[in-house]
């Protein structure tokens, strides 16, 4: 992790316990990198209210009510699902604000349509959900740690 990735973690939570905001995670492709990232900080157990890694399409839909048809047809790497991954882990840990990640890290499993380095990352917030689509290059390492640095960012821009 960068310098500018450690403070930018540490803002996400100054601002969270600043606000009194919790927040939920649903990760898929970071395989809960974000997760890891928080929990570094002392005190995260203030904010953080629960996590999920719901790699697989069965988590996404037992875990967090991820419809099943949604995933098949536009499959699991996609922003309709990246949503409702977002609002799941709202929902079923109560908090104020959810993030999730779903994306394809490589070195396989990218399609002409869906290449390596796809990212989608969604924020769930009483006023909506938002999610941005995003392409990171390099490594599978190097893309989840994209993904979960975006993720971040993400963050502090809801909660200025």
């Amino acid at each position: 992790m960068l310098e500018n990735d450690v403070t930018r973690v540490a803002r996400v939570a100054r601002l969270l316990l600043k606000k009194r905001k919790t927040l939920a995670i649903a990760e898929s492709c970071t395989g809960g990198l974000l997760t890891h990232h928080l929990t570094n900080i002392p005190g995260s157990s203030r904010f953080l209210k629960g996590t999920v890694v719901a790699y697989s399409n069965t988590a996404k839909s037992k875990i967090l009510n991820v419809s099943s048809a949604m995933m098949k047809k536009y499959g699991a790497v996609s922003e309709p699902v990246a949503r409702a991954m977002a609002q799941g882990a709202c929902k079923i840990f109560g908090a104020d604000l959810s993030i999730a990640i779903t994306g394809i890290a490589g070195p396989t499993g990218g399609t002409k349509a869906k290449p390596v380095g796809l990212v989608f990352i969604a924020a769930h917030t009483p006023d909506g959900t938002l999610c941005l689509e995003c392409y990171f290059k390099g490594s599978r390492g190097r893309v989840k740690s994209q993904a979960a640095d975006q993720a971040l960012k993400l963050l502090v821009e809801l909660l200025k």
